[in-house]
């Protein structure tokens, strides 16, 4: 009874930051494209949040050596993903149905999804554009992709990877190593001067509130 109350907690408290961190990043969005605009970036153009983001970029100029340095990491982070993606394909194969892959596997494949839908509709529907050109043109830049693919792919790989490496000592060292990944990903995107500061944070909230819906589509599964 304990645990099936504990449950219900977990959930409900699930739902409550889904819904509050979507809110969040609403808000965050109008924000930073409807705030303090002006046009302080390549080929003039627009840039809400114009003051911290400028004085960010003054600050840490950019490098393209970090910045190719995270676009390697990035991959590694995508190679997390499709080992995961193989487990769960391996699964299906293995037992001729998707009702009977691991509910988790199935979760986890959903943010996937979304993080992907995220992605597609910032670079249709632009907040801002780079503060460095990059291959000749203008690119989206809200929300920072390779932060919010890092920190989706390395927490959801942490929580599932108690459920796959059994290895108290290896499964720390795998996890140590993705919290490593992410903060490399994240800190050095910012560095690299690629993104707007907005950007990043950006990345960070939508992150939070892909997650909580992560967590939240767990929890009901448990319920079931």
């Amino acid at each position: 009874m304990k645990k099936k109350s504990k449950s219900k907690n977990n959930l409900k408290e699930n739902i409550i930051s889904s819904i509050v961190s979507t809110l969040l990043s609403v808000i965050y969005i109008i924000i930073v494209k409807n705030m303090d605009v002006r046009a302080i970036g390549p080929n003039n153009s627009s840039v809400g949040l114009s003051s911290i983001n400028s004085f960010f970029k003054e600050l840490l100029g950019n490098n393209m050596t970090i910045y190719k340095i995270t676009e390697i990491f990035g991959l590694v982070a995508l190679l997390v993903a499709a080992i995961y993606g193989i487990v769960g394909l391996l699964q299906l194969v293995k037992r001729k149905s998707i009702k009977k892959v691991d509910k988790k596997i199935i979760v986890l494949g959903i943010l996937y999804v979304l993080v992907g839908l995220v992605y597609v509709f910032f670079e249709k529907v632009i907040i801002n554009y780079r503060p460095v050109i990059i291959e000749g043109e203008l690119e989206a830049s809200f929300p920072s992709s390779h932060t919010m693919m890092a920190i989706c792919i390395c927490v959801s790989a942490i929580i599932m990877n108690k459920s796959y490496i059994k290895n108290k000592n290896y499964l720390k060292i795998v996890n140590v190593a993705l919290v490593a990944l992410m903060l490399i990903i994240v800190v050095g995107r910012f560095i690299s001067g690629v993104h707007w500061f907005s950007d990043i944070v950006g990345g960070i909230i939508i992150s939070i509130t892909l997650l909580n819906y992560y967590f939240t589509i767990n929890d009901l599964i448990k319920e079931k």
